[in-house]
C-alpha cells in the first residue's frame, strides 16, 4: 500500500465522523513534499473554518501514526468549483457537464479526451465528444477533472444560496 492510500485508510473514518467526505489524498513536490488533503460536506461545501478544522485533527492523526516518511507540508483544500473527479460517484453527480481527462494508455489513439459527461456504466467513463460518443475504462483515467463554464459557475453559485 502506497503513502497516500495508508493516509486515506488512517483519516477517512475521522473525516466521516465529522460530516466530511475524503475527496482525494495525494502526495506532490520533491525536496519538501505536499501532502494535498481534498475534502467536503455531503452537499458540496466546505469553509475555510472547515479546512481548518479537518487540518488540525489530520495533522494530529498523521502526528501519532506517521505514515509518510521524512519532512512535508499539510494542505487540506475544498476541491473546488472545476473539481477533479476521482470517486465513481463523481462521474455521476456530474453527469451532464464538460470534463477534461487524461488516460494512462492512449485508448483509440489517444490520451486526452474533452466532452459532455454521460455517466459511468458498467465501470466505463462515457463522455459525449466532438467525435462521438468514447467509453473510458475507469482504471484507465489517470486524471479527470471539471472544464469552468457558465453552466457549471451557476450550480456553484445556486448551491450557495
Amino acid at each position: 500500500m502506497d503513502a497516500t492510500s495508508r493516509v486515506a485508510e488512517l483519516i477517512q473514518p475521522a473525516l466521516q465522523s465529522m460530516g466530511f467526505d475524503l475527496v482525494r489524498v495525494r502526495l506532490m513536490g520533491g525536496q519538501r513534499p505536499v501532502l494535498q488533503v481534498m475534502a467536503e460536506r455531503p452537499d458540496g461545501s466546505m469553509s475555510v473554518d472547515d479546512c481548518a478544522e479537518v487540518s488540525r485533527v489530520v495533522s494530529a492523526l498523521l502526528d501519532v501514526e506517521d505514515p509518510i516518511s521524512g519532512p512535508y507540508r499539510l494542505e487540506v483544500s475544498s476541491p473546488g468549483i472545476d473539481r477533479p473527479l476521482v470517486r465513481p460517484a463523481d462521474y455521476e453527480r456530474f453527469r451532464g457537464f464538460e470534463v477534461r481527462l487524461e488516460t494512462r494508455q492512449p485508448i483509440e489513439g489517444r490520451k486526452r479526451f474533452r466532452g459532455r459527461l454521460v455517466g459511468l456504466q458498467d465501470e466505463e467513463v462515457r463522455l459525449a465528444t466532438e467525435t462521438g460518443e468514447v467509453a473510458i475504462p475507469l482504471p484507465e483515467i489517470g486524471q479527470a477533472k471539471l472544464v469552468l463554464t457558465d453552466e457549471l459557475i451557476a450550480l456553484a453559485m445556486k448551491g450557495r444560496n
